[in-house]
């Protein structure tokens, strides 16, 4: 197979007219560039330039050998140029992971902004559950996803590279007139004779309810299990009871509820939104 080095040496020498300015134009000594043309030539089996007292002639073998070092020479040019595209992040494509109140609330923004900067670049975004997008970041089919942890329940995951974007703190949805908007300092122990709205099918909001209501010493007496945070929403401002719901969930709140904080010394968990990568891919 002949040696693509000396193929675009050839290429230049003929353009050049000499293998001198050749040898300059490639980074390299006339010397050296003599001893790879005649390499080359052993590789064609025949002479492939004619050296003259000023610079050089082809043959005809050698002119259509330049004549296809040329296209390889523009191949790799303009290979060379996608690399730095896609370095620069001007084309390819960004698979992103999310899950549903990122995409509702972070997402929109930060896609919007990305696709401003870099116009080429198609994003593709796949949603799933936790344990989902982290097989998705594991297998290559997300090169980046975003992520939630409590402090319960940890991503630890060595072929994970995280990294903290915020804290999403959990807040008290109630009904707009509801008395407890009222209170100076809200705590879950003055809430233990609540109905509360749960999130349905062992939704991990579900799960910071009934901890949290634990660790202030009551057990929650669940009133309507809800599919959604709309729903939820609708279920707090018909009166049916009071929910935990992490901030970001309720970036599209109903005019008939009213979010309430916690105290930071009110056992209420606050989530960490996590953006990873697989580190092999780092």
């Amino acid at each position: 197979m002949l040696n693509v080095r000396r193929l675009l040496l050839l290429t230049e020498a003929t353009e050049r007219g000499s293998l001198t300015a050749a040898a300059d134009a490639m980074g390299m000594t006339t010397s050296a560039a003599s001893q790879q043309m005649s390499l080359l030539e052993r590789e064609a089996g025949q002479p492939l330039i004619e050296r003259l007292p000023r610079g050089i002639r082809t043959t005809p073998a050698g002119a259509a050998l330049a004549e296809r070092g040329r296209v390889i020479r523009r191949e790799l040019r303009a290979a060379e140029a996608d690399l730095e595209a896609f370095a620069d992040l001007n084309q390819g494509t960004l698979r992103l992971g999310s899950f549903p109140t990122a995409s509702a609330s972070l997402l929109p923004l930060a896609l919007t902004r990305f696709s401003h900067r870099h116009p080429g670049v198609q994003i593709v975004v796949r949603a799933g559950v936790l344990g989902h997008l982290r097989e998705m970041l594991h297998t290559g089919e997300v090169e980046q996803a975003l992520l939630w942890d409590y402090e319960w329940n940890r991503v630890d995951d060595d072929a994970l590279t995280l990294t903290h974007l915020l804290d999403d703190p959990t807040v008290l949805v109630v009904p707009a007139d509801s008395p407890l908007r009222t209170l100076p300092a809200l705590r879950l122990g003055d809430l233990a004779d609540q109905e509360w709205i749960i999130r349905a099918d062992n939704h991990p909001v579900a799960d910071v309810l009934r901890r949290s209501c634990r660790r202030a010493g009551f057990e929650p007496r669940i009133a309507y299990a809800s599919h959604d945070y709309q729903e939820a929403q609708a279920m707090v401002a018909a009166g049916l009871g009071i929910a935990l719901a992490p901030r970001l969930a309720l970036t599209s709140r109903r005019s008939d509820v009213r979010l309430l904080p916690f105290g930071s010394d009110v056992p209420a968990p606050t989530r960490r939104i996590l953006l990873a990568r697989a580190t092999s891919r780092t």
